[in-house]
């Protein structure tokens, strides 16, 4: 196919999850309409879409997990779980027209930038091409998921599911599972299992802090009232709002309350082996926090086995810890999460002079506000490094008003490519890591994803409130970039 006969987009957009969602709405009432949403899974909400193991749910509160132009006055409960969230999303998509504009089912292979045509050309999986003048990453954190590397995980006979990919077919009634994992998604997803399984196993290599929630269904009268007073939903977001914005200084008082409710958490667990191997040895806030009301009862009941022992193998019937012991299990399930340092990596991203991004990012991701990286013209991402705090829906929100503004300024200004400049970049990743060296709780030996794991360097992080990060993307910065007109 020749490039005059090739497929054309004003803006391309790698992934329709929340903020490639976000982008497209804010985008095309901005009067940008030539948008194109590119997501390889069959279904809109992104990571919401994936995750459908018993118990998902989000751990931000449902009426600030959502869009502020797309409120919804009936969520069932104050922390909605995956089937809701999942069914908000594709209303989200459906009330604001998206499906036309959206082709699921197509995964991109790579993009790479030409300077003589100021475009990207991005190659799906099925190897159509199609150029963009802008391209924007929305593959945000949660994308390739994380399996351990655990000697013999392959040769076990049983089936083996990752929570991110869960098989809803699977039957675990009556069943011996081992869990390999013990923090978000094995917070929510143990409780459940435990109901249902004849044993579980849960493999922990480090506690983490678990604090209780307020999650009390909405009676039909709340929702009701809620349904008539859309002034009341706005009034919990903000409030919402606040408390999170409150809870994400890890300020000493916020670090000492969270420390003592944990604690005090721990008290449930009835025996006291038990009790202290779920015991946190490293500061609240040193791992993400987690929030359930079934964690620790679970560990009471008389089918559920806490293992600290570190793995030393997977045979084809089970799993050999290092003291030596094999436990049988018929199912493993893999609770470990994302490889979460990676973001628009994970697509083969082709910038000026052949860069490729991945080697850009060799010490570990940056960007300019998270948003944008040097030498990757007319690229923008979502939920970037150093985005990561707070609700993500409130700051994908700010990052797409970014991420509009310069989109239009490209169009106001007839320019034909903007790039971030590389001592921008660089001044404001050195300042932003001073910053992250300030977080105290952060710089505690935690085995977390936080950090990239060959410089060490925080890349997921933003280590200030939702409301400095609006003010710094909401300021004029044009100067930060080099550009040339078309």
């Amino acid at each position: 196919m020749s490039e005059a006969s090739r497929e054309h987009h004003r803006v391309v957009v790698i992934g329709a999850g929340p903020g490639g969602m976000c982008a497209a709405i804010r985008l095309r009432e901005a009067g940008v309409d030539d948008v194109l949403l590119l997501e390889r899974a069959d279904g809109f909400g992104g990571t919401w879409h994936h995750n459908r193991y018993p118990g998902a749910a989000c751990d931000v509160t449902s009426h600030l997990y959502s869009f502020s132009f797309a409120q919804k006055a009936d969520w069932s409960r104050p922390y909605a779980g995956h089937e809701e969230i999942r069914a908000y999303m594709r209303q989200v998509a459906h009330d604001f027209g998206l499906e036309p504009i959206t082709r699921l089912g197509t995964g991109v292979r790579s993009a790479r930038w030409d300077d003589a045509s100021a475009r990207w050309t991005v190659v799906t999986d099925a190897g159509d091409e199609i150029d963009a003048d802008v391209l924007i990453s929305a593959v945000g954190m949660f994308c390739e998921i994380n399996v351990p590397d655990i000697p013999g995980l392959g040769d076990f006979a049983g089936p083996v599911v990752h929570t991110a990919r869960w098989d809803e077919s699977l039957d675990l009634s009556g069943r011996r599972v081992g869990v390999i994992g013990s923090a978000a998604s094995a917070v929510q997803l143990v409780p459940e299992v435990a109901k249902l399984a004849g044993h579980l196993a849960v493999f922990q290599r480090s506690a983490n802090w678990v604090l209780l929630k307020n999650d009390e269904l909405y009676s039909e009268e709340q929702l009701e009232h809620f349904r008539r007073h859309p002034e009341e939903i706005a009034a919990m977001r903000e409030a919402a709002r606040q408390r999170t914005e409150t809870a994400i200084t890890y300020d000493p008082p916020v670090l000492e309350a969270a420390t003592r409710i944990g604690l005090q958490a721990l008290e449930v667990v009835e025996d006291p082996e038990v009790r202290r191997k779920l015991t946190p040895t490293v500061p609240y806030g040193c791992h993400r926090p987690l929030i359930s009301n079934a964690w620790y009862p679970t560990f009471n009941r008389p089918n559920v086995e806490l293992v600290t022992d570190p793995i030393e193998r997977v045979t084809a019937s089970g799993v050999v810890t290092a003291d030596g012991t094999e436990r049988t299990f018929d199912v493993l399930v893999l609770a470990t999460g994302f490889r979460t340092t990676r973001y628009a990596s994970t697509v083969d991203l082709v910038g000026r002079d052949g860069l490729r991004i991945e080697d850009a990012w060799a010490d570990g991701a940056q960007a300019y506000l998270g948003i944008t990286t040097s030498g990757f013209p007319n690229l923008f991402m979502l939920y970037g490094p150093n985005t990561n705090n707070g609700s993500i829906i409130q700051m994908i929100e700010y990052q797409v008003d970014y991420v509009v503004r310069h989109v239009r300024h490209l169009t106001d200004e007839g320019l034909a490519w903007t790039d971030v400049r590389p001592e921008v970049m660089a001044a404001y990743n050195e300042r932003l890591q001073r910053e992250l060296d300030a977080v105290e709780v952060w710089q505690a030996a935690c085995h977390g994803y936080y950090r990239h794991p060959v410089s060490g360097r925080i890349v997921t992080q933003w280590p200030h409130t939702m409301a400095v990060y609006r003010e710094r993307t909401s300021a004029p910065d044009e100067d930060a970039y080099a550009s040339a007109a078309r």
